[in-house]
Protein backbone atom coordinates (compact mmCIF):
# COMPACT_ATOMS: atom_id res chain seq x y z
CA UNK A 1 0.00 0.00 0.00
CA UNK A 2 2.64 2.71 -1.34
CA UNK A 3 -0.14 5.51 -1.62
CA UNK A 4 -0.79 5.14 2.41
CA UNK A 5 2.99 5.43 3.47
CA UNK A 6 2.96 8.40 1.49
CA UNK A 7 0.30 10.32 2.80
CA UNK A 8 2.04 9.15 6.49
CA UNK A 9 5.45 10.50 5.22
CA UNK A 10 4.20 13.89 4.12
CA UNK A 11 1.84 14.53 7.44
CA UNK A 12 4.55 13.31 9.67
CA UNK A 13 6.95 15.80 7.82
CA UNK A 14 4.77 18.77 7.89
CA UNK A 15 3.87 17.62 11.82
CA UNK A 16 7.73 17.78 12.66
CA UNK A 17 8.04 20.91 10.68
CA UNK A 18 5.37 22.83 12.51
CA UNK A 19 6.03 21.44 15.69
CA UNK A 20 9.71 22.07 15.51
CA UNK A 21 8.46 25.59 14.92
CA UNK A 22 6.13 25.49 17.68
CA UNK A 23 8.50 24.64 19.79
CA UNK A 24 10.91 27.64 18.77
CA UNK A 25 8.15 29.88 19.03
CA UNK A 26 7.58 29.76 22.23
CA UNK A 27 10.96 29.37 23.33
CA UNK A 28 12.24 32.65 22.07
CA UNK A 29 8.63 34.04 23.36
CA UNK A 30 9.34 32.30 26.89
CA UNK A 31 12.31 35.19 27.07
CA UNK A 32 9.77 37.71 26.88
CA UNK A 33 7.77 39.23 30.09
CA UNK A 34 4.54 39.90 30.29
CA UNK A 35 3.03 43.09 31.06
CA UNK A 36 2.79 43.03 35.19
CA UNK A 37 4.96 40.32 35.63
CA UNK A 38 2.14 37.62 36.55
CA UNK A 39 2.12 33.87 36.30
CA UNK A 40 0.45 31.31 33.96
CA UNK A 41 -1.37 30.44 36.76
CA UNK A 42 -2.12 34.08 38.05
CA UNK A 43 -2.80 35.15 34.39
CA UNK A 44 -5.80 32.23 34.26
CA UNK A 45 -7.08 32.88 37.93
CA UNK A 46 -7.92 36.78 36.21
CA UNK A 47 -8.98 35.54 33.16
CA UNK A 48 -11.64 33.43 35.25
CA UNK A 49 -12.79 36.07 37.72
CA UNK A 50 -13.03 38.91 34.69
CA UNK A 51 -15.57 36.12 33.16
CA UNK A 52 -17.26 35.13 36.19
CA UNK A 53 -16.30 31.59 36.05
CA UNK A 54 -15.74 30.67 40.02
CA UNK A 55 -15.98 27.07 39.75
CA UNK A 56 -13.18 26.43 37.58
CA UNK A 57 -9.73 25.55 39.61
CA UNK A 58 -6.07 26.30 37.89
CA UNK A 59 -3.99 23.64 38.53
CA UNK A 60 0.23 22.11 37.45
CA UNK A 61 0.31 18.91 35.23
CA UNK A 62 3.34 17.50 34.09
CA UNK A 63 4.51 17.30 30.78
CA UNK A 64 5.80 19.84 27.85
CA UNK A 65 2.88 21.95 26.63
CA UNK A 66 0.61 19.00 28.05
CA UNK A 67 -1.65 22.30 28.93
CA UNK A 68 -5.50 21.81 28.59
CA UNK A 69 -8.96 22.69 29.59
CA UNK A 70 -10.75 19.19 31.74
CA UNK A 71 -14.73 20.24 31.15
CA UNK A 72 -15.55 16.87 33.49
CA UNK A 73 -13.11 18.17 36.33
CA UNK A 74 -13.58 22.05 35.67
CA UNK A 75 -9.75 21.84 35.92
CA UNK A 76 -7.19 24.70 33.95
CA UNK A 77 -4.40 22.15 33.39
CA UNK A 78 -1.37 23.70 33.18
CA UNK A 79 2.11 22.43 32.52
CA UNK A 80 5.11 23.46 34.88
CA UNK A 81 6.64 26.21 32.81
CA UNK A 82 3.70 27.53 31.85
CA UNK A 83 2.02 27.55 35.26
CA UNK A 84 5.03 30.00 37.18
CA UNK A 85 6.02 31.11 33.57
CA UNK A 86 6.02 35.06 33.65
CA UNK A 87 6.16 35.88 29.90
CA UNK A 88 4.38 36.44 26.84
CA UNK A 89 4.64 32.10 25.49
CA UNK A 90 3.19 31.44 29.30
CA UNK A 91 0.60 33.77 29.08
CA UNK A 92 -0.97 32.80 25.46
CA UNK A 93 -1.21 29.01 26.86
CA UNK A 94 -2.72 29.89 29.96
CA UNK A 95 -5.65 32.84 28.51
CA UNK A 96 -6.34 29.86 25.42
CA UNK A 97 -7.03 27.43 28.33
CA UNK A 98 -8.96 29.84 30.15
CA UNK A 99 -10.46 30.12 26.20
CA UNK A 100 -12.12 26.60 26.74
CA UNK A 101 -13.41 27.60 30.01
CA UNK A 102 -15.55 30.71 28.50
CA UNK A 103 -16.51 28.22 26.16
CA UNK A 104 -17.97 25.69 28.56
CA UNK A 105 -19.51 28.65 30.53
CA UNK A 106 -21.23 29.78 28.01
CA UNK A 107 -22.27 26.68 26.33
CA UNK A 108 -20.49 27.05 23.00
CA UNK A 109 -21.58 24.84 20.73
CA UNK A 110 -18.74 22.85 18.86
CA UNK A 111 -17.34 22.34 22.33
CA UNK A 112 -20.34 20.91 23.31
CA UNK A 113 -20.18 18.59 20.08
CA UNK A 114 -16.64 17.35 20.85
CA UNK A 115 -17.58 17.16 24.17
CA UNK A 116 -20.18 14.73 23.46
CA UNK A 117 -18.33 12.64 20.90
CA UNK A 118 -15.18 12.17 22.97
CA UNK A 119 -16.23 8.45 24.41
CA UNK A 120 -17.11 7.58 21.06
CA UNK A 121 -14.03 8.91 19.42
CA UNK A 122 -12.07 7.74 22.34
CA UNK A 123 -13.96 3.91 21.85
CA UNK A 124 -13.25 3.93 18.25
CA UNK A 125 -9.67 5.16 18.25
CA UNK A 126 -8.76 2.01 20.80
CA UNK A 127 -9.76 -0.18 17.60
CA UNK A 128 -10.09 0.93 14.47
CA UNK A 129 -6.68 0.63 12.75
CA UNK A 130 -6.92 -3.32 13.50
CA UNK A 131 -10.61 -3.28 12.17
CA UNK A 132 -9.06 -1.12 8.72
CA UNK A 133 -6.08 -3.72 9.10
CA UNK A 134 -8.33 -6.42 8.61
CA UNK A 135 -10.98 -5.19 6.14
CA UNK A 136 -8.07 -4.05 4.07
CA UNK A 137 -6.71 -7.84 3.74
CA UNK A 138 -10.16 -9.38 3.63
CA UNK A 139 -11.61 -6.67 1.17
CA UNK A 140 -12.56 -8.95 -1.08
CA UNK A 141 -14.63 -11.91 1.29
CA UNK A 142 -15.70 -9.53 3.86
CA UNK A 143 -15.80 -5.48 2.74
CA UNK A 144 -18.42 -4.93 5.66
CA UNK A 145 -15.25 -5.39 8.16
CA UNK A 146 -13.04 -2.34 5.99
CA UNK A 147 -16.82 -0.09 5.86
CA UNK A 148 -17.01 -0.75 9.70
CA UNK A 149 -13.32 0.43 10.32
CA UNK A 150 -14.16 3.47 7.64
CA UNK A 151 -17.25 4.56 9.89
CA UNK A 152 -14.99 4.38 12.93
CA UNK A 153 -12.02 6.39 11.29
CA UNK A 154 -14.68 8.55 10.07
CA UNK A 155 -16.22 9.54 13.81
CA UNK A 156 -12.17 10.24 14.47
CA UNK A 157 -12.37 12.77 11.19
CA UNK A 158 -14.99 14.57 12.44
CA UNK A 159 -14.01 14.91 15.98
CA UNK A 160 -10.08 16.45 14.41
CA UNK A 161 -12.89 19.28 11.99
CA UNK A 162 -15.29 19.73 15.07
CA UNK A 163 -11.81 20.83 17.10
CA UNK A 164 -10.55 23.05 14.73
CA UNK A 165 -13.13 25.59 15.70
CA UNK A 166 -13.45 25.02 19.74
CA UNK A 167 -8.98 25.87 19.50
CA UNK A 168 -9.89 28.85 16.98
CA UNK A 169 -12.50 30.17 18.95
CA UNK A 170 -10.24 29.67 22.44
CA UNK A 171 -7.22 31.50 21.34
CA UNK A 172 -9.58 34.55 19.71
CA UNK A 173 -11.10 34.51 23.05
CA UNK A 174 -8.00 34.95 25.05
CA UNK A 175 -6.12 37.51 22.51
CA UNK A 176 -9.40 39.72 23.04
CA UNK A 177 -9.26 39.39 26.38
CA UNK A 178 -5.40 40.11 26.87
CA UNK A 179 -5.33 42.75 24.79
CA UNK A 180 -8.67 44.71 26.62
CA UNK A 181 -6.70 43.62 30.10
CA UNK A 182 -3.52 45.28 28.98
CA UNK A 183 -1.53 42.33 29.94
CA UNK A 184 -0.47 42.50 26.31
CA UNK A 185 1.37 45.75 24.36
CA UNK A 186 1.60 46.89 21.19
CA UNK A 187 4.78 44.74 20.86
CA UNK A 188 3.86 41.96 22.71
CA UNK A 189 0.63 41.61 21.40
CA UNK A 190 1.39 40.43 17.74
CA UNK A 191 3.96 37.43 19.42
CA UNK A 192 1.10 36.31 21.63
CA UNK A 193 -1.19 35.78 18.18
CA UNK A 194 1.67 34.10 16.55
CA UNK A 195 2.61 31.69 19.30
CA UNK A 196 -1.21 30.16 19.58
CA UNK A 197 -1.50 30.54 15.73
CA UNK A 198 1.20 27.54 15.64
CA UNK A 199 -0.52 25.66 18.16
CA UNK A 200 -3.82 25.84 15.55
CA UNK A 201 -1.43 24.87 12.55
CA UNK A 202 -0.74 21.51 14.42
CA UNK A 203 -4.95 20.81 14.49
CA UNK A 204 -5.03 22.22 11.17
CA UNK A 205 -2.39 19.57 10.10
CA UNK A 206 -3.72 16.21 11.97
CA UNK A 207 -7.33 17.49 10.78
CA UNK A 208 -6.09 17.55 7.26
CA UNK A 209 -3.82 14.10 7.51
CA UNK A 210 -7.20 12.45 8.89
CA UNK A 211 -9.10 13.32 6.35
CA UNK A 212 -6.45 12.16 3.21
CA UNK A 213 -6.21 8.85 4.91
CA UNK A 214 -10.32 7.84 5.33
CA UNK A 215 -10.64 9.37 1.47
CA UNK A 216 -7.09 6.81 0.97
CA UNK A 217 -9.28 3.97 2.73
CA UNK A 218 -12.65 4.47 1.21
CA UNK A 219 -11.06 4.17 -2.22
CA UNK A 220 -9.95 1.06 -1.82
CA UNK A 221 -13.87 0.14 -0.23
CA UNK A 222 -15.05 1.48 -3.57
CA UNK A 223 -12.75 -1.11 -5.51
CA UNK A 224 -10.11 1.96 -6.54
CA UNK A 225 -6.46 -0.27 -5.59
CA UNK A 226 -3.11 0.47 -6.69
Amino acid sequence: MPIIWIIFGIFMLISWAIGAQLKSKFKTYSKIPINNNLSGKEIAEKMLKDHGIYDVTVISVPGDLSDHYDPTKKTVNLSKDVFYGQNVASAAVAAHECGHAVQHAKAYSFLQMRSSLVPVVSLASKWVQWILLAGVLLVQSFPQILLLGIVLFALTTIFSFITLPVEIDASKRALVWLNSSGLTTNETHPKAKDALDWAAYTYVVAALASLATLIYYISIYMGKRD
